[in-house]
């Protein structure tokens, strides 16, 4: 499986499926351009307000719900919900956020963890090391209910090399292949409702393209944006209707990112042009929608692998819109209100998650528009 996308730079230079995931905190989504926003406290969102209660505005009547009033607002209710991750290995990274999102919305949390990290990472569940970041807006230990070995290079048995089946750091693990794991998802839980994609790989990122080899550029296309297609291919079978997939992406799909190289960016617009074709499809077979997030840089250890990451973290704050940090627990939010009945009618769409960046034509700290 691939290592796991990281935050905006989604890569690592390794084939691996090292995840993106990062402690996440309640979900917050603008509903109005004004003060009004969508925030979660304990497990459902309430709107709240800076309006007095029971204000006119623009001669609507406002009202305010408050924290304490018991009302419920609008909320990201997937209780009853199920959810399979796949590309969660630490605690660091987008998928992770996503997967606390999701729960702290009441979903149930399956992930697929790339088969050679598998017993660090289930190791260190079991031995607390995650229990800070596992934490929900009400106090309680997100629950991961079981971690299944993946490898989404590889769609079946007969697809794994001699050499990777009897690689070390696969022993011990079997049934890890695609298919293999969504068959012990359906006979261990029958159906999900919800699939993410957190997961990309690119063995020669650091290469610009013009010295990229074919194996390298297949690999990258292979690990990052097939393995979508291959997952949702076979878990769609299994997936109720109303359901929702959404995957990461990142904005060098539609511009020159010097450094993202390897093929990367190559995977990234075949994973965004995917995004719509299987939009239509799997709205069409089975009445999934299909959305995936373009999120900015973040530093997870995947991401690092590129070997700039801090510049590109320092250089999105410097020239965003809005100009602060990016949290995962920002598009671990957006994930949630993706897959929920809230964004019913949202399908086959790139969603920026970015503080804005992707919005700018110069950067505004270059020394000829500074001078």
């Amino acid at each position: 499986m691939a290592a796991s996308a990281a935050a905006g730079v989604q890569m690592v230079a390794a084939r691996p499926c090292i995840s993106a995931s990062q402690g996440i905190h309640a979900a917050r989504v603008a509903v109005s351009r004004t003060d009004c926003m969508l925030s979660t406290t304990a497990t459902f969102p309430k709107i709240s307000c800076s309006w007095p209660l029971d204000s006119k505005r623009n001669g609507v009547l406002v009202r305010a719900i408050s924290g304490e009033s018991g009302r419920q607002g609008l909320p990201i209710d997937l209780r009853g919900k199920r959810a399979f991750i796949a590309g969660v290995a630490d605690d660091n990274g987008y998928g992770w956020a996503i997967a606390k999102a999701l729960a702290a919305a009441g979903a149930e949390i399956l992930v697929g963890t790339w088969v050679p990290a598998l017993n660090i990472f289930e190791t260190s569940l079991r031995r607390g090391k995650f229990d800070e970041s596992r934490k929900l807006p009400d106090g309680s230990l997100m629950d991961i209910v079981k971690v299944y070995p993946l490898d989404a290079v590889y769609d079946s048995p007969d697809d794994v090399p001699e050499d990777v089946k009897s690689n070390k750091r696969y022993a011990g693990s079997s049934n890890w292949t695609v298919k293999e794991v969504v068959e012990s998802v359906k006979n261990d839980f029958g159906s999900i409702d919800i699939l993410v994609h957190s997961l990309a790989n690119g063995p020669e990122v650091t290469k610009p393209l013009l010295e990229t080899s074919r194996r390298g550029y297949l690999a990258a296309i292979s690990a990052s944006s097939y393995s979508y297609v291959s997952l949702l291919q076979h878990f769609l079978p299994i997936m109720n209707p109303g359901g929702a997939s959404i995957s990461l992406t990142y904005i060098a799909s539609e511009r020159a990112i010097p450094g993202y190289g390897g093929g990367m960016s190559s995977a990234k617009a075949a994973l965004e042009s995917d995004t719509r074709v299987l939009a239509f499809e799997a709205g069409r077979k089975g009445k999934i929608r299909v959305n995936t997030i373009s999120a900015g840089p973040l530093g997870s250890r995947a991401a690092k692998a590129i070997g700039f990451i801090e510049k590109m973290i320092e250089y999105s704050y410097v020239n965003s819109p809005l100009q602060k940090e990016l949290l995962a627990d920002e598009v671990g939010n957006t994930a949630a209100f993706l897959v929920s009945s809230l964004a019913s009618a949202i399908t086959g769409s790139t969603v920026y998650v970015d503080n804005g960046l992707n919005t700018m034509g110069i950067a505004i700290d270059s020394p000829t528009i500074t001078s």
